[in-house]
Order: C-alpha cells, then structure tokens, then sequence
C-alpha cells in the first residue's frame, strides 16, 4: 500500500466518523486540528483494523498527524507482510 491509498482509507474512516472532508489535510493533527477525543481516536485505530487487517494504536500524547499515520499504517503493512529473511546464522542450522 502506498501513502496515497493510506491516506484514501484513513480520510474515508475520519468521514464515517463526521470529520469535514475539508478539514482533513496531511498536516492536519488530530487533537488540536480534529478536535478527536480519545473515544474518535480509538475508532480510527477499529477502522484501520476492519478496512486493512492491522493494528495500530495512535493513543498517545503526543499529537500525530495525518501524514505520520499514513506512515505508521505503511509500516505496519509491510511488518504484517514481509517474510522473514533468512541470515547467515539460522541457514547454517
């Protein structure tokens, strides 16, 4: 998944739950510019594991912003995917 379906999905579950379409923007955080409560940011995280299959906790103080979690929802895609490579210690076993 690249960051632009990242970003359709999580812009698709920020309207399910009544964010303005226009206010959602990458650098748009989701406290101070969302004004998400942490019930919202819990059924981001729901969203996410419905529409994509992973687990994503954004409960955290720090305020994060759409771009950071199109980022963070990369990265956990590709953990959920890749195959475990195989090194030098474990193929001499």
């Amino acid at each position: 998944m690249d960051t632009q379906k990242a970003m359709e999905t999580l812009k698709a579950i920020l309207t399910d739950i009544g964010i303005p379409e226009e206010s959602i923007h990458r650098d748009a955080l989701l406290h101070e510019d969302l004004q998400l409560d942490s019930t919202e940011i819990v059924e981001i995280s729901l969203g996410l594991k419905r529409r994509l299959g992973i687990n994503l906790k954004l409960e955290s103080r720090q305020d994060m912003t759409i771009t950071q979690i199109c980022s963070a929802i990369e990265t956990a895609i590709l953990s959920s995917t890749s195959v475990p490579s195989v090194t030098e210690e474990s193929a001499s076993k």
